[in-house]
């Protein structure tokens, strides 16, 4: 194998070693105030992609604002994920914990909102397991 073919094979798999593995639930609205902006909306994506931080990624609020990639990799509930191995982009606007639902009980790494986990997955699995990398 030479250098330029080794250094392609780098590029396609590199990105995905920097990912890790956790839990996901969906959370309705109402979705305000939240711990991380309060009552303001502005810091929400306008494709209503957003997420609340469980305890895992939530870092004493380090995590709002951030950015992660997101996709289904398996479920409890038979045929959950969304097929052809999607991604959706979320922004972390809260914390998980503070919405005091089950899931977020459940220690889940991040709760999405329906419309994230709705890319992603059916909203009739209550939990899903995922794969996640900050951007």
């Amino acid at each position: 194998m030479n250098y330029r073919q080794l250094l392609l094979l780098a590029a396609v798999f590199l990105p995905f070693s920097a990912a890790d593995v956790g839990t996901a639930s969906s959370y309705v609205p109402p979705y305000l105030p939240t711990n991380c902006f309060g009552n303001d909306t502005s810091e929400f994506p306008a494709d209503a992609s957003f997420a609340a931080a469980g305890a895992a990624i939530w870092d004493n609020g380090g995590a709002c604002g951030r950015k992660y990639e997101v996709r289904c990799l398996s479920s409890d509930t038979p045929g959950a994920c969304v097929s052809g191995d999607v991604i959706v982009m979320v922004t972390v606007v809260d914390q998980a914990a503070r919405l005091g639902s089950q899931q977020s009980a459940a220690a889940a790494t991040m709760s999405l909102s329906e419309t994230a986990f709705r890319q992603i997955a059916s909203l009739d699995a209550p939990a899903i397991n995922i794969e996640y990398a900050v951007l």
